[in-house]
This record gives C-alpha cells, structure tokens and sequence, in this order.
C-alpha cells in the first residue's frame, strides 16, 4: 500500500474537479440579522482571530453559524469544524480560533436541533444536515478571503468529532468541491453501531436519544423507529435501511478525498471496525488515508486532543495549502496505556507507529484453546445481565484495564470460557481476534456477547481490554455448524505467564438479550487467532546533520566533557558488597556556601542551627526502583542530585553507586544518566540529530548509545525528524530525557522533569519513567508535584531542612490500606449507603460531610469487587482511591505530625 504522501500527486491528477455543482441552492440561502456580530481574540501574541455570528436560513430552517479569520484579504483555504452530538458550535471555538489563527479561514455551525439552531434531529440526512454543508460551502465561496479552485469552488476540509465527523465524510460523499477530511471517534455505518449483527446496543441507544432532548425533538420516522425497536428488542429491515441510508457508507465509492481518520480504543459505541471499514473502502477509492488510534473515545479516557489538532493541522496544511513539507504524521499510529493518572483518571500514554495500515488482521498467530463443549443458559428476562462496558459511568471504566483492574462480571452457569495454556513470552495483540465455535440453542436464535480476557497467572484476576464486548446473533440455520466470531479491535499487551480467555456470556448490559429462558451449548471449532502487527513500531526519520552547527556543537560539548575529566580525583576503594546496589548514601552533609543561599542559610542561624544544606543523610535505592525525592523549597533535594552526580563536593558522609565511591569524574558516572539543569540543543537539528551529535562528542562507540531503546521510551515518535525550534516543551523535556538515557545507564537521575508542562504532557513524562526502570533500571525523581511521584514512584524519600524525614515504600508512607474514598457524580442518599455497608466484605461505609462521598473500609473484599457492586447499584462513580493521599501524608511528615 503506498503512504499518503506517496499517493498525493497521482491523486491530484486523477481527481475530476465538478464545478458549480451547489450553485442553484444559494438562492435558499438567507442571510438573518445583516452582517452579524464580530468579535476578536488574541493568541497568545499571534495574529488577532476575528469572529463573526450570524444566523443562516436554509429550507426554513435558521443555522446558528460563527466565521473565524485574522482578517486581511490574502486567500487562504477554508476549513469547516462539527460538533459531537447534543453540543453545538461553542465546543468547538477553541480549535477554530486555533486553525484561523494558522492561516485559514473557519466556519462553524450547530447543527439542526441543537444550539440555537432550529429544526429537528434528521441524524445527517442527505437532504438536510448534509445540505446545510453543502450551503455553507456556498458561504465560503463568497467570501473574497477564501481561496477557490474555480468559481463557487473553494478550496476547503472538513473535520468534526463523533456527529461531526459523520457529517464530515458525508460531506465529502455527496459535495465534490470539499477536498480533504479529518472525522474522529465516528461511525461508518450508524445501523451497524447500534444493531452490531442484528443485536440492539439499547444504553447506547437510549442515550443517544436522550443526549438529542428525546424522542420528540428527532425526526418523527426517526423517533418511530426507535420506539418501535426498543420495544421489541431486536432491530428490523426498515430500521437497519432508515440508518444505512443516512451513513457514511451509503456512499463509500464517493469519498475519494485525503482523509486523516482518528477512532477510539475506548468506544463501545463506535469502535476501532468502524474505522477499518473507512479506511478500506476509501483507499481503495485511490485516496491518501491514515488512521490514528487514540486512548480515549465515547467510553472516557484520553482523547489526545492538543496531539489530535495538530494532526488535523499538518494534514489540512498538506492537502490544502500544498504544503509537501508539512508533517502529515505516520500512515498509522496506536497510543498505548500504560496505566492510570490518579489525579484525574487518565490514562499514560506512549505512541506506536507504521509506515501504513496494516488492519485488523496483520500478523496473526494461533492461541490454542482445546477443543470443548460447554452448556449454558439465557436467564429469564435476561437479568442479571454481565456487565462489560457502562456507557455514562464518569471518567470511563475501560481506563482501568491497563492499571490491572477487572471491572467485567459474568455471572455462573450464564456463560461458557476457555482457556489458553500460560503464554511463553510476552504477546501484543492489535487487531481483532477471531475464533470458530459451533453453537446450538434450545430454541430460537443464540445471542452471544464474546470476549477475550487477560488473566493473571494465579486465576484470581482477569481484565477485559477496554471492557469491549461483541454481540453475536446466530440463527437457526448457522447453529449446529461452525460460525466465525469476530472479537472487538484492540491493542493489548498479554504479559508472559498470563493466559487468555474466550467467554461467551448469554447476556450484557448494554444490549438486549431474549426474555425467554433457553440453553446454549458452545463447542470449540479451533484456536483463538490473534493479530500482532508486525510492523509496528515507534517511527524515527533521519535528517542530515552536516551542517554549520555540527562542529560547533561538537566543540562546545567536548571542552565540557575535557573540564569534567580535569576535575577527577582519586576515589576509595570499591565496596563488593554494595556492587549490585544502584545508590548508598551514608552520612552525607554539606554547609551552605558563605555567600550562596543566605536566605535559607539565615533561616537556620535563626533557630539556633548549623546552615547545612544536607545533614547526615542516609538512605539506599535498589534495582528497578522508581524513586521519588521529595520535600519543600529548600529541603536539599538539588543539592543531594548533584553531589550524587559529582558536580560539588560533600563535607561529610560517603555517596557509593554500585559499590564505586563518588568523586567528581568518577568513572562510575559513565552508568549515571542525569537531567538536572536542563538541556541545550541546537534548534535547526532535527531531536535524532542532536541525540548523534551528543552521542559522538563523548568519544565511546555508536552501538554503545542504544539511541532506538532510548527513543522508544521517551515515546517521541515521528517528532525526532523535524527540526527541534518546532518542539513544544513537553517534547524537548522528553527529548531531553532520552539524551540522560543514551547508553542506557543503570542509575537514571532526573531534578524536576515536568517543570513547565501541561498535565497531559506530566503524565506522558511519568510514563518514561516506568517504562524506564521496568527493564531493572533505577530511576530518582525529585519533583515538588505530589500527585507526580504518587503515581509514577514506587518508593520515596522524604527531606525536610536538609535532613531525612522518612523513606520507604509509597504505600507505606501514604498508609494506604483498607480505607477507600468513593466520590460519585452527586449527592448519596442514605438507603444507598447502607446497601454499601451491608455488602459482603465491607466493614463500614460513612458518607463525607459534602454528601457526594463515602469512605468504605473493606474487610474481606477486594477493591475491584466494591467498584462492580457500586456500578450495580447505579452509583455514578467519578472516582475511588486511597482515603489518605501523599499530599496529606507529606504535610504530617514536615510538620512533625501535627498535620
């Protein structure tokens, strides 16, 4: 399959350009209000974003709209943004302001029903929601700022989330003058997300109708046919028809446009085969495509979205401004969690790439599963369902399969599993895994939801990825012969020792099951076949670096590396018993300098002390160990990193890593990888070249660097090919860190590593981190965000006026035990806490002062199980943790208990 930039020129020669297609519809455009209301915003010393509201009538209807542009009357190419479903044009301001103020011209609009905007929900007909796109193209035409392709032809893309991606692949289906496309977290075909073979999503569903105002405010043959679904449970030809016919993919053969296509992992209502269909069928339309799964969706978690809009700008900057240098990004690219944000319940994230799209199928291997035949049943009414994903369970459940935590139930004898025997290594499955089973029923159709799970090597835990399930009808004339299951799409990593399970339950809470009671019988037809996709890996371009900085770069770098080596000084002898110890500190002191530090040297003379920076500090780290290095302003955190890194003397004690006596230029260092004061690159560089440059000056071999190891853990991905002045901070920090982690020392050292970033760029940071000592490296943070070494360190040390407070195991030190803190979405009422208190294995349940929380002490139960029961008492859960956290356990510690 050739990459999208590749195909760009062929396509641009191929594509037939229909001209004026639109135009006798301007006559039903209306202009309401005059010329509208125009505001103006800066950004951040860019050009002044101007905005201007109007309302627009099509058909009778009133289309509330906004215009962004930096004014001038220099032509620009256009670019229209959607909302999701149940918003309006306010979502998406912030992107808008942010691409006029790149240089092109944007329109935004709510669409009917929603807003201000009139009109009812028609679910992006053709004939409506999609032709009020198509006159707003007209709009654009007009606008002499607006670059054209030939008369009523301007040059524009569309983009939108959910609902507005929808629209936006219609619009380039049945509008020829829209010229590229960027839909996120979508659909393809709307009756195959809601009735996935012929299986009724009904939670999605009704929330869908619920999130539009009701029934009521849809289209009457719209609100019809849902009424008449749900009350049937089982979806028929016409409602299948009506959504088909309202799709993306009623006109799949023409969407032929560059399309940059951006779907969920955690989204059970438009999953990752929503997108696969999309791509398959427009690439095969001879179009650039590429596809980008990001760690969120409809289900929570992450949506990624400063990385998604700059995306979405460097594709738009190729195919509509002609821009052949703009980074388009990877033909496909994956986020992968690795854990969970305590502070707001995000996931860790670390990104994936290939040159192209590889499927779902890429790479597949064989799991043996054995062959057997198990029975089961389809309880009366189809309650009590197991439950997978919760669709509206605030900050989405799914995010907690990557921390471990397996939140799905399914209940005895309504399910058959098999297992497979305990996997030699490690296996990543990216695709969806397909099994062959033979099934017969009772009676009637066989509903079955699948699932493959990840299990522990004891048995006792077992976590569904993203809590995705897939329903499966089977009639009676597939049952009796072997049928072909597809499992949802996922990118999961299958630990060595663990075991997968296939589980095939009689019910689901999120679909409608047959009332009626019957028995199932599952036989197994063959092994469960996973794909891998190979090719996947973290992608890293090389620009040439032979260039006027090279060797003034390399100058300035070695007249450093020879003033360090000046400053060596003979050591004590090694200590054997400490050779497999990363860090031993004993004794350790070090005064304030006479004229540096006085305020704090003078805060000590004060209360009748030695101004010492450090004192008599002891403490010993061990391999694979994240350590978090914590105290207040002052409390000689900096000092101790660099007396460790041989940067100043101490005045007493003793510093040993791996039993080596440090010095400065202490060879032992060579093992040490440090970021502490911050790094400087040179900016016209590309972030790999810099990494070549550093690595040479130090003089020791290039396959001594282990630049790939290092790159993959930092998780920079395509970002290292362009030059680094394009950086953000949190991607020179990251940089900066996989330059401390070139030649993979054993003992890495980091002082403050998210200063200056945002949260989502902190939690990509802690991720290094964990990836970082997961391979039996050691790693010390000092940092002064609490929330930052409570979720990525494993042990601390706290100081406070230079000396040891208290070091240990995180949890040791937080007290975090049997006391958990539920918060839920509002207020608690006293029947439901004492159904909370009554639960088996819990031993009281007290709710807060503010009446949104519960402190739960558990007695017996595990948390996970607490999680599944509040979700069957429909508690909207935003959050369950330890009751006691660092913050509260560090304020005790410097202030001597009193806290």
């Amino acid at each position: 399959m050739e990459t999208p930039i590749a195909r760009t020129s062929r396509w641009r020669r191929l594509r037939p350009r229909k001209r004026g297609r639109w135009a006798a519809g301007l006559a039903a455009l209306v202009v309401l209000a005059g010329a509208g209301t125009w505001t103006a915003t800066a950004d951040d010393g860019g050009p002044a974003v101007h905005r201007q509201d109007r309302m627009m009538r099509v058909d009778g209807v009133s289309i509330d709209t906004s215009y962004f542009t930096t004014g001038g009357t220099q032509r620009r190419p256009a670019v229209l943004i959607g909302h999701g479903f149940g918003g309006s044009k306010n979502d998406v301001r912030a992107q808008a302001e942010q691409l006029a103020g790149a240089g092109y011209a944007v329109l935004t609009w709510s669409a009917r029903g929603f807003g201000k905007s009139g009109g009812e929900i028609a679910l992006n007909a053709p004939d409506r929601e999609v032709k009020d796109v198509s006159r707003l193209i007209d709009r654009l035409a007009d606008r002499p700022e607006v670059e054209l392709d030939a008369k009523g032809d301007p040059r524009v893309g569309v983009t939108g989330a959910s609902y507005g991606g929808a629209v936006s692949l219609l619009a380039a289906g049945y509008d020829k003058r829209v010229d590229a496309i960027a839909p996120q977290i979508t659909y393809w075909n709307l009756a195959d997300a809601l009735f996935p073979d012929g299986v009724f999503k009904k939670l999605w569903a009704g929330i869908f109708v619920t999130t539009g105002g009701g029934c009521q405010k849809f289209e009457k043959q719209l609100c019809d046919m849902y009424e008449r679904v749900a009350v049937s449970g089982k979806p028929d030809a016409a409602a299948r028809a009506l959504l088909t016919e309202r799709s993306p993919s009623a006109v799949a053969d023409r969407i032929k446009v560059p399309a940059l296509i951006v779907q969920g992992q955690s989204d059970s209502l438009f999953p990752l085969g929503q997108a696969d269909a999309m791509a398959e069928a427009m690439s095969g339309n001879g179009a650039p495509v590429a596809v980008d799964w990001i760690a969120g969706g409809h289900d929570g978690g992450d949506l990624e979205t400063d990385r998604v809009r700059q995306r979405i700008g460097g594709w738009f900057d190729r195919y509509l401004k002609g821009d052949k240098g703009a980074d388009t990004g990877p033909g496909f690219r994956v986020t992968r969690t690795g854990g969970i944000d305590s502070t707001d319940g995000a996931a860790l994230t670390r990104g994936a790439s290939s040159d192209t799209y590889p499927g779902l199928s890429s790479g597949e291997e064989t799991i043996g599963l054995g062959r057997r035949t198990q029975t089961f049943r389809n309880p009366a009414g189809a309650n009590p369902p197991a439950i997978s994903a919760v669709p509206g369970v605030g900050g989405g459940l799914s995010q907690l399969s990557s921390l471990g935590v397996g939140l799905s139930i399914d209940f005895p004898g309504q399910y058959a599993r098999f297992d497979s025997a305990p996997l030699d290594k490690s296996l990543r499955v990216t695709g969806s895994p397909t099994a062959r089973v033979v099934v017969d029923a009772e009676r009637g159709d066989a509903v079955l939801f699948g699932k493959v799970y990840d299990v522990s090597p004891d048995g006792k835990q077992q976590v569904l990825p993203s809590q995705l399930v897939a329903p499966f009808r089977i009639p009676q004339s597939q049952q009796g012969k072997g049928v072909q299951l597809t499992l949802p799409a996922i990118d999961h990593q299958f630990d060595a020792g663990h075991r997968l399970r296939l589980v095939l339950s009689a019910t689901d809470l999120g679909y409608a099951s047959p009332a009626d009671p019957t028995t199932y019988k599952v036989t197994t037809g063959g092994p469960l076949t996973v794909p891998t996709a190979p090719a996947l890996k973290t992608a890293a371009a090389t620009l040439p670096w032979w260039t006027w900085g090279l060797p003034a770069g390399a100058v300035v770098i070695a007249a450093l590396l020879l003033l360090t080596a000046r400053r060596r000084t003979a050591t004590p002898a090694p200590d054997p018993a400490l050779a497999g110890v990363p860090l031993q500190i004993t004794g350790l002191s070090k005064k304030y300098a006479k004229s540096a530090d006085l305020p704090q040297a003078l805060s000590f003379v004060r209360a009748g002390e030695t101004p010492f920076a450090v004192k008599e500090l002891s403490f010993r780290v061990e391999k694979g160990q994240v350590l978090g290095l914590l105290g207040p302003n002052g409390a000689g955190k900096t000092t101790t990193l660099r007396m460790l890194m041989g940067l100043i003397t101490p005045d007493d004690g003793e510093i040993r890593v791996f039993g080596q006596a440090i010095r400065p230029g202490a060879p032992v260092l060579s093992r040490v990888g440090s970021f502490v004061e911050g790094a400087g690159f040179l900016p016209h560089l590309s972030g790999r070249a810099n990494l070549e440059l550093y690595w040479q000056a130090t003089g020791r071999p290039a396959e001594d660097a282990y630049i790939e190891e290092a790159l993959e853990i930092a998780g920079l991905g395509d970002a290292l090919a362009r030059a680094v002045r394009t950086y953000s901070q949190g991607m020179r920090q990251r940089l900066a860190i996989a330059q401390a982690m070139l030649g993979m020392p054993d003992l890495l050292i980091l002082d403050e590593p998210t200063n200056g970033l945002d949260p989502p760029q902190i939690r990509e940071m802690r991720d290094v981190m964990i990836r970082y000592a997961a391979g039996g490296r050691t790693v010390i943070v000092s940092s002064h965000l609490l929330s930052e070494v409570e979720q990525s360190c494993t042990h601390l040390v706290v100081m406070d006026r230079g000396r040891l407070v208290q070091a240990g195991p995180v949890a040791e030190i937080t007290g975090s035990g049997d006391m958990l803190l539920v918060t839920s979405a509002q207020d608690i009422a006293e029947p439901l806490v004492g159904k909370v208190a009554a639960l088996p294995g819990i031993g009281s349940a007290v709710r807060t002062d503010d009446g949104r929380g519960l402190l739960v002490r558990l007695d017996g139960t595990t948390s996970s199980e607490l999680i599944a029961e509040l979700v069957r008492l429909d508690m909207p859960l935003t959050g369950v943790g330890p009751h006691r956290r660092l913050e509260d356990a560090f304020l005790t510690l410097i202030s001597g208990g009193s806290a």
